[in-house]
């Protein structure tokens, strides 16, 4: 089906009228697929028209040896992937098999990682029982096309259809066997290439192209089984002044926007929700807020206070990166009106964290000579009528010395309220983020590679696997004997709130207690809380703490039953031993920061008053955040300079001057003491890194903890052996993550491994379904929430599929080399946290991991049940119930 000479303003343009043929030819399920990248502006205009699937079909040239213009065959993904030869290429070049072999190898792990790039989890739409339209911007030989529709074929299309806007006659000729029927809208007799039939035929990225399948699967253009997950949309509240918010986050997000909205406007403008909407399709999260309390908004001077809307955008930047959906995400700013002035302003305070800024008609003037300090990317847009606005922007765009962009609509006015005025800031603001909201510069997202087929894997996972039994039974414990030559042994847990993982890390732990002389306990907790466990399990005397230990949000996970009956055993273990060989219980977090100020003064009060004067005033530096540590890095970052860094290390410097002197009075207080002032110190730090970004703060976080279990260690002697109890993402290694690998960040178990070696033992838990004691948001109330079933394309799917209730995997090198294989594949891995939210949990809570590398071994308890509590509020008689009041 051949038309008549044709030229297209665009890619888009060819693909309308493509679609116009296509369209009158009453297909029978149709499935479009695009040769990528060219192929997909094309094909999404197609897909529109048919309102058929769309998806990519992926295919790799094989060049000739010594002639790379001369194509000897194709490579197409697929499970298996399909290659096809030109035999007579092949015959003349005199290829041998091995050249092919390795070339095959090649091209598939390149089209993986295409695949992997472009469509992330989405899988691929089977041919079979549809027509199969393949698409390009136009071919020159059609390799590849040839290869795509032969592979197509192979796989059950019931038909096969090449749709191009152009190409030369005699490659269409040559074509004609492989495809059931051809649509070109122009079969050239004389061809300069594809580019020369196009006035745009620009090279499109792979963020254009990302964008564009977003696009297409926001349009409901993808298989209708419902391979992707749906898009979030939920109201939140942002702290401290509970400002509310829409917060819109689609399936696999790749970058989230917050929106400032001008003066006389809020979270509902239209304008703004219509920019939000379109950035949702191409795959970007958005929060549109409103930066004023009601109280606030009733004052119109307030819409004209820069430094009030901007601080209103760094306290939601915080909020978004304590939320585990969307923490990681890279984050721009969309500023309309007065709201690109509070834009500019955050940006320059809160520095890298920012990764682009659109500016809609904006004030960019009023964020003042700081404006100067914006490191991120900045467009600004206005439109061609609004000259006054447009003389700011130009003024603007001269003081500013990041990458800039001024983008004028023509004959708009400051409202953008013209037909198709609108529509054009929305497509500039939505290429600008898909240009800059990018990854983590120098992150190596994991690889995903062709799964190996699952059902060799859980067969090998069964054989593998020794089944446990129940965790009261002494034998359960006794399977953990291997690892007691370790120096650390590291328990983790997938979720903070399940009663079995603590069960079964204190029967582990009990074991290496009493069988393999292990006498130090440290667990993801603050350092004065667990302090109060440690002396009452050490029978030391008891110090009233200013508040009951444990009652800071999320109380439950270690003021729990379970706990409760593990800290009786340390208590009871101890009681006939010298004190010198009692076991410990340390804590390794660093949330208390105002509960260890307390501590080191109380501690100073008793062993130098006159130090303690001196320390107070130091320490009075953090007072006014004491309640609410995190505005502390707010108040730092608006003034430019760590506001309390000097005295809180000062008092650091000062404990360790006067270590010997101290330490001669009482080693264990002074030790309690310097470890209070260390967390301290990097509270302090942490609290100002949390403005810029979750991985800053994470790593400050993990190297501390592995810095204090080192002090532990040190203290302990060099023959000290340490039970570690914190979450799968804090004890598996953290290189063979996606935290690590694409997001740069290092946790206790990857830091361990570097440190000790094979003397620190890795062991993971998982479980399949079940309850859990987790709350909807952070500081919420704590709900017993049920545990989806895992997914089944995740590690716990293939544990489940054993059908054993309880087993070890032992992963170490040397044993079960054919599964260690098979789990170094990157696969996803549940993670719950104190938060848990079932509707996203694809995006909230899995998470990409290579099993057999992240871990010595893995404990699966199939079923599990939610932590008891105890109560938060000590009862009187405290001291007789001590540590938990009860």
């Amino acid at each position: 089906m051949y038309g008549s000479p044709l030229r297209f303003m665009d890619r888009a343009d060819a693909g309308r009228q493509l679609a116009t043929k296509l369209a009158a030819m009453s297909l029978r399920n149709p499935v479009v697929y695009a040769l990528p990248r060219g192929g997909v502006p094309v094909a999404l205009e197609i897909a529109r028209v048919l309102r058929a699937p769309l998806d990519l079909i992926l295919a790799k040239k094989i060049s000739a040896p010594m002639a790379p213009e001369l194509a000897l065959g194709a490579v197409v993904e697929g499970e298996p992937p399909q290659i096809v030869i030109n035999e007579s290429i092949k015959r003349a070049t005199q290829v041998d098999d091995a050249y092919i072999s390795q070339a095959r190898e090649r091209a598939i792990l390149e089209l993986v990682r295409r695949r992997a790039r472009y469509l992330g989890d989405h899988a691929r739409i089977d041919p079979t029982g549809h027509t199969a339209i393949v698409v390009d911007d136009g071919i020159a030989t059609g390799a590849t096309a040839r290869a795509a529709l032969i592979a197509l074929k192979n796989r059950g299309a019931i038909q096969s259809i090449l749709a191009v806007p152009v190409a030369p006659r005699e490659t269409l000729a040559g074509m004609a066997e492989d495809a059931d029927t051809i649509v070109c809208l122009h079969p050239a007799s004389y061809f300069q290439g594809v580019g020369f039939f196009y006035d745009d035929f620009h090279q499109l990225s792979d963020e254009e192209t990302i964008g564009l399948m977003r696009q297409a699967w926001s349009e409901g253009l993808e298989a209708p089984s419902g391979l992707g997950d749906p898009t979030e949309r939920r109201e939140v509240v942002i702290p401290p002044v509970h400002l509310t918010g829409d917060l819109c986050v689609p399936a696999n997000p790749r970058g989230i926007v917050l929106f400032a909205h001008g003066s006389g406007s809020s979270r509902r403008s239209p304008r703004n929700r219509a920019v939000a909407e379109t950035l949702n399709g191409t795959g970007f999260a958005t929060l549109l807020l409103d930066l004023l309390t009601p109280a606030e908004a009733k004052d119109r001077r307030n819409v004209f206070n820069i430094p009030l809307l901007a601080e209103r955008l760094i306290e939601a930047t915080l909020w978004i990166s304590s939320e585990p959906d969307i923490s990681d995400l890279p984050l721009g700013l969309f500023g309309a009106s007065t709201g690109a002035g509070a834009a500019l302003l955050a940006a320059a305070e809160l520095g890298d964290r920012i990764s682009a800024i659109v500016s809609r008609g904006g004030r960019p003037d009023l964020a003042g000579p700081r404006m100067s300090e914006v490191n991120a990317p900045t467009l600004l847009v206005v439109g061609g009528a609004d000259q006054q606005v447009l003389d700011l922007n130009r003024q603007a765009l001269a003081r500013l010395t990041c990458e800039k962009l001024l983008r004028i609509v023509p004959n708009a006015s400051h409202l953008f309220e013209e037909p198709g005025a609108l529509e054009a800031v929305t497509s500039m603001a939505s290429a600008w983020f898909q240009h800059y909201l990018l990854p983590l510069p120098g992150s190596r997202p994991l690889p995903i590679p062709e799964p190996i087929p699952r059902r060799p894997l859980a067969e090998l996972l069964r054989a593998a696997a020794e089944p446990l039994p129940p965790l009261d039974d002494p034998l359960f414990a006794a399977a953990f004997d291997r690892f007691g030559r370790a120096r650390i042994v590291l328990l983790g847990e997938s979720s903070h709130g399940t009663s079995e993982f603590y069960r079964a890390r204190a029967a582990i732990t009990r074991r290496l207690i009493e069988r393999h002389d292990f006498k130090l306990v440290a667990v993801e907790a603050d350092w004065p809380d667990a302090a109060a466990i440690d002396r009452y399990v050490r029978h030391h005397p008891h110090r009233s703490p200013g508040a009951s230990t444990f009652t800071r949000f999320p109380s439950w996970m270690w003021r729990n039953r379970d706990v409760d009956d593990f800290v009786g055993f340390l208590r009871q273990h101890n009681r006939a031993l010298p004190a010198a060989d009692r076991v410990a219980f340390y804590g390794l977090d660093l949330y208390s920061m105002t509960a260890s100020i307390a501590s080191v003064l109380a501690y100073l009060d008793r062993v130098d008053p006159e130090a303690a004067k001196v320390a107070r005033a130091r320490y009075s530096c953090l007072s006014p955040w004491s309640r609410e540590p995190s505005a502390y890095g707010r108040a730092s970052l608006s003034e430019g300079y760590a506001l309390c860094e000097a005295p809180v290390t000062r008092i650091l410097i000062d404990l360790l001057q006067k270590e010997i002197r101290y330490s001669q009075q009482d080693g264990q207080s002074f030790f309690d003491a310097m470890q209070n002032a260390k967390l301290v110190a990097n509270a302090e730090r942490y609290y100002r890194a949390m403005y810029y970004g979750a991985r800053e703060s994470w790593n400050l976080r993990d190297r501390y903890m592995f810095e204090t279990l080192q002090s532990i260690l040190t203290r302990a002697g060099p023959h000290s052996r340490v039970v570690v109890w914190a979450h799968n993402s804090h004890i598996g290694d953290a290189r063979y993550t996606d935290m690590g690998a694409e997001r740069g960040e290092v946790n206790i178990g990857q830091l361990c491994r570097e440190q000790y070696g094979q003397d620190a033992a890795l062991i993971g838990f998982g479980t399949h379904s079940g309850t859990v004691s987790a709350a909807s948001e952070w500081d919420a109330p704590m709900e017993v929430k049920r545990v989806l079933p895992s997914r089944p394309d995740s590690f716990e799917a293939l544990c489940h599929e054993t059908g054993y209730e309880r087993f070890l995997i032992d992963l170490q090198q040397g044993d079960q080399e054919a599964l260690r294989e098979g789990l170094s594949q990157p696969i996803l891995e549940r993670y719950i946290g104190v938060i848990y939210r079932p509707d996203t949990e694809r995006w909230s809570h899995y998470s990409y991991a290579r099993p057999a590398d992240q871990y010595d071994a893995f404990v699966w308890l199939s079923d599990t049940h939610a932590v008891t509590p105890l109560p938060g509020q000590v009862m009187s008689g405290e001291d007789e119930t001590y540590p938990f009041g009860l």
